[in-house]
């Protein structure tokens, strides 16, 4: 009864007409950070918190810093709405979130469902953060405590079983996908070392201490890739489909109601990790689908699964992310990371305190959320008829558009010539890839969870004395292992056990 008194309090402190406004005006830039591909929600977040403490330059301290706050985490979870929209119509992620959505949700818009996968994306996105939010009022204190418990060897077991999950994006070859997955995995290793500071495989480029940015390969090699291959098969360029109908049929919600409830009990779990978030909650979710799908063989294709379970996983991760930063004060991400740095520039410290000492502050921000959820379905739904004339934009316009987009996209964020060449070269393999069924997300995924594999590899070693027995003989990475090795070997085993019953079949 506390938290529901807490929780009214929140909603008359969120409803306030200038907050209203703040959260408006949040999530209204979130989805436009979310479309634009290069900026991310932290990128938007940074460069508003100034102007946030502009708008608020007229109330007092604990005011300003609930209506900032309020601005800022619209922007947080609005881009995760927004990243679908190019994922789906373009084949080109908003932000790194969305990279998964682009598999089904644009061979859904070639088929004239880019409507249908818009609306299960906004629907799924919506209820996936009502539902974090349920959970974060619910469960926020014994999740935290369980949430601390996880230290260098629990992380990297928990890395282990997202690359092993890997196998699941993998096309008709599972040794391709760990191929590129251990690609990606190298990648991640160019630049400067984030424990010693020393340059690795940089041949004293000044460039390459920055290493290969995550936005920049991603759109290379979804969005050029794409317009590549528009370019050289213009025949199927051509049949792309118009949008027939702006809602999913009976038989799409009926397929996604199951997918939006397991990505959105996902996502908040692993938003609560510190260093998972909503990228590796996307991705798990979509292996996740694909498994426990009786057809596996749609996904790739255009799935309407495979958009409702990673955006609303997404979703609920952002939600979950607000856990650890609000209770325990530790960011999860590195937007909950700028985040926290909004919460210092307002003097309030997140933390265990924070309940008991700013407790306006705290449910404001929390009520919001819900208001906030409320106001994107409410914009996002009537823009699904705008949004979807995209897809019938002619190929000569359209995709000079989608080219336009990525070099903005990835310079404004870059600002160098290096990153643009990049992009073009991976747009190239993306291509050459995708001819060769050389799946290209896994390769993503491994420049994701790279430096977090790594990190934490040597931080448990350094505990351990170099001891790599640590990480079977603590409980909660041993169990990750396990369900690790599981994931790779019993399809493995089936397989050939399969073959096995073939060959006597013909005996």
């Amino acid at each position: 009864m506390e938290t529901l008194q807490f929780l009214l309090d929140g909603f008359a402190i969120a409803l306030q007409p200038h907050n209203i406004a703040f959260a408006f005006i949040g999530v209204f830039i979130g989805t436009a950070v979310g479309i634009l591909p290069g900026l991310g929600p932290s990128s938007g977040i940074a460069l508003l918190i100034p102007i946030t403490a502009v708008l608020t330059g007229g109330l007092d301290a604990q005011a300003a810093a609930t209506s900032g706050i309020i601005m800022l985490a619209g922007v947080f979870y609005g881009a995760m709405y927004g990243g679908s929209t190019t994922s789906i119509l373009l084949n080109t992620p908003g932000e790194s979130a969305s990279v998964i959505t682009a598999i089904d949700g644009y061979q859904m818009a070639k088929r004239g469902r880019g409507g249908a996968a818009l609306s299960i994306a906004a629907i799924g996105s919506f209820i996936a953060g009502m539902f974090a939010l349920l959970m974060l009022l619910i469960l926020a204190r014994p999740l935290s405590e369980l949430a601390i418990q996880f230290g260098p060897t629990e992380y990297f077991s928990l890395v282990v079983l997202g690359l092993a999950a890997v196998t699941g994006l993998a096309g008709k070859s599972m040794i391709k996908a760990l191929i590129m997955m251990t690609t990606g995995l190298l990648v991640s290793t160019i630049g400067v070392d984030a424990l010693t500071g020393v340059g690795r495989f940089t041949f004293e480029i000044p460039v390459l201490y920055q290493g290969f940015d995550f936005i920049t390969l991603a759109v290379g090699f979804f969005a050029l890739g794409e317009v590549f291959r528009a370019i050289l098969h213009k025949d199927e360029a051509e049949s792309v489909a118009k949008i027939d109908h702006l809602l999913p049929s009976r038989e799409e919600f009926r397929a996604s109601a199951p997918a939006i409830g397991r990505g959105s009990l996902l996502g908040f779990f692993i938003g609560i990790l510190p260093g998972a978030g909503p990228t590796l909650s996307s991705f798990m979710s979509y292996t996740l689908e694909k498994r426990v799908s009786k057809t596996p063989e749609r996904f790739g294709k255009g799935a309407i699964e495979g958009v409702a379970g990673p955006e609303s996983a997404n979703n609920a991760a952002s939600g979950g992310a607000m856990i650890p930063l609000l209770v325990l004060g530790i960011p999860s991400s590195a937007t909950t990371a700028v985040l926290m740095g909004a919460f210092i520039m307002y003097n309030v410290q997140p933390g265990p305190l924070l309940f008991e000492k700013y407790p306006d502050v705290v449910w404001g921000v929390i009520a919001s959320m819900f208001v906030g959820n409320l106001m994107l379905l409410i914009l996002n739904m009537p823009l699904i008829k705008i949004f979807a004339k995209l897809i019938e934009t002619p190929a000569k316009y359209l995709l000079p558009m989608i080219l336009a987009i990525c070099v903005f996209g990835v310079y404004a964020v870059q600002v160098n010539l290096f990153s643009l060449v990049l992009m073009l070269v991976c747009g190239v393999l993306g291509y050459l890839l995708g001819q060769n069924d050389f799946p290209v997300a896994p390769l993503i995924l491994g420049r994701v969870l790279g430096p977090m594999l790594e990190n934490n590899l040597r931080r448990a070693l350094t505990l351990s004395d170099g001891d790599f027995s640590i990480f079977v003989t603590q409980p909660i990475s041993a169990l990750l292992l396990a369900i690790a090795a599981m994931w790779i070997l019993i399809p493995v085993l089936l397989k050939m056990r399969g073959k096995k019953v073939i060959v006597n079949e013909d005996a």
